[in-house]
């Protein structure tokens, strides 16, 4: 098997915030997606996070998926271990979703070249009923 199989998506540039993912071939509907990502996610507690640098706060701003008013952090291992998932771009009428487990399913066929995105309503608590929320996952 060749390192692309079952891969459908690419970061780029993108128009909604910095870097966004995005399909290099059509996906139809319901086509299970980052199927080998297989990271763990780990939930780190905000009081381990006081004593960091601004740069090192702001990681978790900026990716993790927060619960409890920001008192828990869902994050990957390590920062160094993002896959494509954790830079989907939020969307109030997003092209994929996700089960409670964080595996991702097209939500409706999506062209090659259009921008993967989630509603990050979804994921934080703090953002449910905030439609301007843009940071990326």
């Amino acid at each position: 098997m060749l390192p692309h199989y079952k891969v459908f998506t690419r970061l780029c540039k993108s128009n909604i915030h910095g870097i966004g993912v995005f399909a290099i071939q059509d996906i139809p509907e319901g086509t299970p997606l980052f199927e080998f990502d297989n990271t763990e996610m780990v939930w780190v507690n905000a009081n381990e996070l006081e004593s960091l640098s601004p740069k090192l706060k702001q990681l978790y701003d900026d990716f993790c998926v927060t619960k409890n008013n920001k008192t828990l952090f869902g994050c990957p291992v390590n920062f160094n271990q993002m896959t494509m998932a954790w830079y989907m771009n939020h969307s109030d009428d997003p092209n994929v979703e996700s089960d409670d487990d964080y595996n991702f399913i097209s939500k409706k066929n999506i062209k090659e070249g259009e921008e993967l995105t989630i509603n990050y309503n979804n994921f934080n608590e703090e953002v449910q009923g905030n439609s301007s929320y843009d940071k990326n996952l």
